[in-house]
């Protein structure tokens, strides 16, 4: 759903505040990076890659087990991604096993051995991602999941892992920046008969991305391509504001090829539709103060003092607002002239 800003309201135009080095990186691959070198460690893998290095292949009805590992005491999450977005919080569980403090150099599994309940795969087929958090200190994922009606399982606020990496960025911001850290691991889903097609699934960080195979549209990022015909195929992603991106790969009959963009501005890009010249000043109003302000898919500033002055080019922007105890705010915005956008999440 887009919404088309025309109010003709002046406001004074303000640079993008400047991202701090040191925030936290949302990443096609990672999911969520700590740029800042940390003594804690983690590691993350599945069952049928022990060393985290390869990409797991699972069929639907296979049962898999989660292992993560860290070298000093760590209060360990653990997120399942699947092919179409849904995410799925694996620790901290409601089961006898689901405490997630680890102990130094201890390695927790889920399931773990001696547990009575097995974690079976039903799909959708495709990528798969583990992601596996770690902190010295306690994090507060209330934005991100909540507990519902004895459930042993927490219920998901945020869909895909844009929205997940963009939550956890606000949980984590406040915290001394060498004290948390993640890893990441792949598993693919196949159907549970032999296949003669492959799949590719295509991640970026920058919302808008289009993917094309061989010249033809085939849809978003962040998601699995399946039923893909063995052979080479020349693929294009591109994202308003950013350069195209070009590669060559090659699929193979029940393999999935994990292509990860991180698209930068400048060069040869993709104009946003419908293109217009020139650049517009608008202000984000919202009664949630310190809330983080994320525009396509990058960190912009926060509301201070009721407000966030921004300058923009016209055209179709995604913006995003994320706090402690509200829902994320997520809309895109058709915009034509200077304006105000007045946000007030719900909680």
């Amino acid at each position: 759903m887009k919404n088309v800003l025309t109010l003709t309201a002046a406001v004074t135009a303000a640079l993008f505040s400047a991202q701090s080095l040191a925030a936290p990186k949302i990443s096609a691959q990672s999911i969520i990076v700590n740029p800042v070198a940390s003594d804690l460690a983690v590691k993350v893998n599945v069952d049928r890659d022990a060393s985290g290095g390869v990409i797991a292949a699972y069929q639907v009805g296979d049962n898999v087990r989660i292992s993560a590992t860290v070298n000093q005491d760590a209060y360990v999450y653990l997120f399942d991604i699947d092919a179409a977005g849904k995410v799925t919080q694996i620790l901290p569980n409601r089961f006898q096993s689901g405490a997630n403090f680890l102990k130094a150099n201890t390695t927790k599994s889920f399931p773990a051995t001696g547990d009575n309940f097995v974690f079976t795969i039903d799909g959708p087929l495709g990528l798969n991602k583990v992601l596996a958090v770690a902190s010295k200190t306690e994090l507060n994922l209330g934005n991100i999941s909540e507990f519902q009606n004895g459930s042993q399982f927490a219920t998901g606020r945020v869909e895909g892992q844009q929205q997940l990496a963009q939550a956890l960025s606000v949980v984590v911001n406040p915290l001394p920046q060498n004290s948390w850290v993640s890893d990441t691991a792949l598993y693919s889903v196949a159907g549970s008969q032999t296949v003669s097609t492959g799949s590719l699934f295509v991640g970026s960080n920058a919302p808008g991305s289009v993917v094309y195979l061989n010249g033809r549209s085939v849809g978003g990022a962040n998601v699995t391509y399946t039923n893909l015909q063995p052979g080479s195929y020349a693929v294009r992603v591109t994202t308003p504001g950013y350069s195209d991106y070009n590669a060559n790969i090659s699929i193979r009959a029940g393999a999935v090829v994990n292509l990860n963009v991180e698209p930068v501005y400048g060069g040869a890009v993709t104009p946003v539709q419908p293109v217009q010249q020139g650049r517009a000043a608008v202000q984000l109003r919202s009664n949630v103060a310190g809330a983080l302000i994320f525009v396509d898919g990058r960190q912009v500033g926060s509301i201070q003092n009721g407000g966030l002055n921004l300058n923009v080019t016209q055209g179709s922007h995604e913006i995003v607002l994320i706090a402690p105890g509200y829902r994320t705010f997520v809309q895109t915005y058709n915009v034509t002239q200077g304006g105000t956008i007045t946000i007030n999440p719900v909680r």
